[in-house]
């Protein structure tokens, strides 16, 4: 593959993920634990320890655009590449600033989380939402935050939710079903199949890794993008009717445990099914 083809293949990459971030695929697990404890009369807890990555506070977008300029222009009749003219770059550069502009304005009142002093305000405030008991941002699109709740299932839940926020790829739901079942699922866990930003980093990985065989070496280098590393569990007093873990249920001092372990590689989402008391 040419170093030009390898630019190519970064820049779809990288296109694909701005606009993935503009339809609010914005966040990924990072190295985490997570606990879902359901009583067969509808009282649970949720908890999640560890971190948040959000796409749109990463360098991702700024390499994106610069991919973009890179990309060589073509001869309308022969499909030669060519160089771009002044009028063609500025035309990305002014279609640029419109999707950056669609970005922040995604991200609430036109935000922009990618400063650490308003990233910083975005975790103070959502500490004051309930279940949230610690946000901290760390840098690089990364927060650490400890969440736990305790209600009952009269409703749906989902996690993450944030105050005036457009939902994204949730990480864990529990959906009521007709006939006193209870499906928890955990798409955000799930790498290769429910969360598109995990799919994306993995394309990206390869992507940049190609570049960085090429010899040029103003190639771009891969982001350091945090992980999905984690441990999910179900207990449950409730009869489950299926799950897809690989061991199956086992007994706990409170009821049944299922556990998934999360790698970056993970194809399945998990999933439970449960019956509560009617």
């Amino acid at each position: 593959m040419t170093f030009l083809n390898q630019k190519l293949v970064a820049a779809s990459v990288l296109a694909v993920a701005a606009s993935t971030v503009l339809s609010g695929c914005l966040m990924s697990p990072g190295q985490f634990e997570a606990h879902m404890d359901v009583r067969k009369n509808g009282s649970f807890s949720f908890s999640y320890e560890g971190e948040i990555f959000m796409l749109a506070l990463s360098d991702l977008a700024e390499m994106a655009d610069q991919a973009e300029m890179d990309k060589p222009c073509m001869n309308a009749e022969t499909l030669a590449e060519r160089p771009c003219k002044e009028s063609e770059l500025e035309e990305r550069r002014t279609e640029q600033e419109r999707e950056r502009a669609m970005m922040q304005g995604i991200l609430g009142g036109g935000m922009d989380l990618s400063d650490p002093e308003a990233a910083a305000q975005f975790a103070s405030e959502l500490e004051r939402q309930a279940g949230w008991d610690r946000v901290e941002y760390v840098g690089n699109g990364t927060f650490d935050v400890s969440f736990v709740i305790r209600s009952t299932l009269s409703h749906d839940f989902a996690f993450p939710t944030f105050e005036e926020f457009p939902a994204g790829t949730a990480f864990v739901t529990a959906t009521l079903r007709d006939g006193d079942r209870l499906q928890l699922r955990a798409p955000g866990f799930a790498a290769q199949g429910g969360n598109p930003l995990q799919a994306i980093m993995g394309g990206m990985a390869g992507a940049f890794g190609e570049l960085a065989a090429g010899e040029n070496k103003d190639s771009p280098a891969m982001p350091e993008l945090p992980q999905m590393h984690g441990s999910f569990f179900i207990t449950t007093d409730a009869q489950i009717l299926t799950n897809n873990t690989d061991e199956g249920p086992r007994a706990g001092p409170t009821g049944q445990i299922l556990e998934w372990q999360i790698e970056p590689s993970n194809s399945v989402t998990p999933t439970a099914l449960l019956v509560l008391e009617p």
